[in-house]
């Protein structure tokens, strides 16, 4: 997931997670399974070191020993098992320890690696001739010749030809763990070669247009198909950017050639934070999440972040920061990576003046990591973790796990949730956007304008299909009138036509999938706790790829709230020295707007904090907290005329059909478009502690 361009977020490689295989069905995660820290003291071998792809028939041969090699070894700590029990009854309301959190430093006494452990570990590397680079609580960065790293890891290293077509170095077996430190250690990451492409959750209006006009005109999508009916428009639509003002469809699109509707509306003008506000109800509530803290995690930093959100806020008549309200850590002397990964200066903007926007009161805390790439994030929520920077942290990044040229590292998987469930323990919730591509097909990814070319199969996306995050989609908010009073709302997913030349019909008519919210039942988990009685098996049992599970699995996502393209967010952000405004949609939306629900619920409670959310969120759905998106209630063809305006001498116009995401619809109950739903009218009085 500026915000939501092509981004290499998260880099994959084959490396281990304890009882993680993937590419099979339901595989326990590694906080269910048995963990490294609880391993008898044996030599372990770590399943799914030795990536699917490198078979014997792509083996090109030994690598040279003297050839460099690097990996991270995860450390797994002290009690393991204790840590994913103790995440879980802290976050049960019906627990007896709900609540109970620790503070950071009893987090690291009682579940960090000892010294002992970290001694033991390194003796193991250097005695194998490899040297120990950057050491933190959570990892030890290796670097040596291939010769030590296989006499390390129990296994030698050869080159195959890989699925992307190139060639990729690998292990030849799975690693091997001594036995003396086989309890130690978590996984082994970046041993394999591959590196997939992620996609940031969130685009511009503008931007998401140009890729669109691209893949279309690379893919011939544009040939002619169904045609709108072909009379000649009665009026002239205009040549400068149009928008409906005053609530959703109040300006109807004169001009325009019949589409899914008789009188196709223009699309809403691009919703403010106090127009959202009025929507989820924060402004009936009278709540700024004051005393809570929110934490913004991208790649990089923007150098005018602050004054560009005060001056957002101030030009939409909300309060800028107060002094010390806003705070960030970045290390611009150690960013690395920066041409694979782009720009995310708008992705961070959004985030920030989302989590502002919807909590004005609350603390803003911005973490940049030194690159898009998974071992920086990791280091990045590490951070926060460790120093116990925030009270819900909003994520609007994320990848595929399963891809043509490879899964998931598991290594990534096994320290993502390690530093989840040590969140957990602590108070600290993560929410993650759960993608801007539908199901995350092939199919999607051939016209989806923020898709994974590379994924190879329907699925849901990581970290957003992890059992210890908040999962958040997208909706598609429709207002009742420019104050911003809440209408109604359907899922996230938008079909695209384009204005023919003459302005007579629309091409191709009806339109091909251009941008929806993520979701889907991952293969790769087993159903969390929390879900179980609202989930109904009938979802639950059958994967997103459609193969079925004789046990329930997790799915995605969980709640959602505002964030399509259509009905576009307002951010503002400097970018070449020019301070710009512009609509921008994807669940990168969705995730800062539910982190700063989160943080005015804290505020509700008294400035408790509520923590790892989502039990707290099933066991509320179907009241009053959270409204049902159903996409066949809503009596409407749900059609919208985009107008640009004349740019580059030509005149802009899109038609677009709303709640047409790709494998995913809204339904009744839970669905995997939207979850239990967005915030409803009792969402914040349901978090009112009782009078004693």
């Amino acid at each position: 997931m500026p915000a939501a361009r092509n981004r290499l977020s998260r880099t994959l490689a084959a490396a281990p997670a304890a009882a993680l295989i993937l590419g099979t069905l339901a595989v326990a995660t590694p906080a269910t399974a048995a963990t490294p820290a609880d391993a008898p003291n044996t030599a372990r071998r770590l399943a799914g070191t030795h990536p699917a792809w490198a078979t014997a028939q792509a083996d090109q041969g030994a690598v040279a020993d003297s050839a460099p090699a690097t990996a991270r070894i995860y450390l797994a700590g002290r009690d393991a098992s204790g840590l994913e029990a103790l995440a879980r009854a802290v976050s049960d309301p019906s627990a007896p320890g709900y609540g109970q959190f620790l503070s950071a430093d009893q987090a690291a006494q009682r579940f960090g690696a000892t010294p002992e452990q970290v001694r033991a570990v390194t003796a193991w590397l250097t005695s194998a001739g490899l040297t120990v680079g950057e050491s933190t609580p959570h990892y030890l960065q290796v670097s040596g010749s291939t010769a030590a790293l296989a006499k390390a890891l129990g296994t030698s290293f050869h080159s195959y030809r890989s699925p992307d077509g190139g060639t990729r170095q690998a292990p030849a077996d799975e690693v091997t763990l001594p036995a003396g430190v086989a309890g130690s250690v978590l996984a082994v990451g970046g041993i394999s070669g591959a590196a997939h492409k992620d996609v940031s959750h969130a685009v511009s209006v503008r931007e998401a247009e140009a890729r669109a006009d691209a893949k279309a005109a690379a893919q011939s999508l544009a040939a002619p198909g169904l045609a709108a009916p072909a009379a000649k428009p009665a009026a002239t639509l205009p040549t400068v950017p149009t928008c409906s003002e005053d609530g959703y469809g109040s300006k109807t699109a004169k001009g325009a050639p019949e589409g899914y509707e008789k009188n196709e509306p223009f699309a809403p003008c691009s919703y403010t934070p106090s127009q959202l506000r009025k929507a989820y109800g924060v402004s009936d509530a009278k709540v700024t999440g004051k005393g809570a803290r929110i934490a913004i995690i991208d790649a990089y930093g923007l150098a005018t972040m602050e004054q560009d959100a005060d001056h957002f806020s101030t030009a939409h008549g909300d309060q800028p920061f107060t002094p010390g309200q806003y705070r960030e850590f970045v290390t611009p002397d150690k960013f690395v990576h920066q041409d694979e990964c782009g720009d995310w200066s708008g992705e961070q903007a959004l985030d920030v003046e989302m989590a502002h926007g919807l909590a004005p009161g609350a603390q803003v805390v911005y973490v940049g990591a030194n690159s898009c790439y998974d071992e920086d994030l990791n280091a990045a929520m590490a951070k926060v973790v460790d120093e116990h920077l925030a009270d819900v942290v909003s994520n609007s990044w994320g990848e595929i796990m399963h891809g043509k040229s490879g899964d998931i590292d598991p290594a990534v998987v096994a320290a993502d949730n390690q530093i989840f469930q040590l969140g957990a323990v602590q108070g600290i919730g993560f929410t993650f956007s759960s993608g801007d591509c539908g199901d995350s097909s092939p199919g999607a990814a051939a016209t989806g304008v923020n898709c994974q070319s590379d994924t190879s199969q329907a699925q849901a996306d990581w970290p957003s299909a992890s059992p210890w995050v908040t999962s958040v989609g997208g909706t598609a908010l429709e207002l009742g009138d420019k104050a911003g009073h809440y209408g109604h709302e359907v899922s996230m997913g938008d079909q695209r036509s384009v204005l023919s030349a003459d302005q007579k019909s629309w091409d191709p008519y009806p339109g091909f999938f251009y941008f929806g919210g993520g979701g889907g039942v991952s293969k790769d988990f087993p159903q969390p706790w929390y879900q179980h009685g609202v989930v109904p098996d009938s979802i639950a049992r059958t994967a997103a790829d459609g193969t079925t599970s004789a046990t329930p699995l997790r799915a995605t996502p969980d709640v959602a709230m505002s964030g399509d393209l259509v009905a576009a967010t307002l951010v503002g952000y400097t970018a070449d020295g020019t301070y710009s405004e512009g609509g921008y949609g994807g669940t990168s939306v969705s995730s800062p707007e539910y982190a700063a629900m989160i943080a005015d619920a804290i505020e509700v409670r008294g400035g408790r904090a509520i923590g790892f959310a989502n039990p707290a969120i099933y066991d509320r759905a179907g009241s009053g907290a959270f409204r049902d998106v159903n996409d066949s209630a809503v009596h409407t063809k749900f059609g919208n005329v985009v107008d640009l305006g004349v740019v580059g001498g030509t005149l802009r116009v899109r038609l677009y059909k709303l709640a047409a995401d790709y494998g995913l619809k809204a339904t009744c109950g839970y669905d995997t478009a939207t979850g239990v739903g967005t915030p409803g009218r009792d969402f914040f009085s349901s978090f009112r502690l009782p009078r004693h």
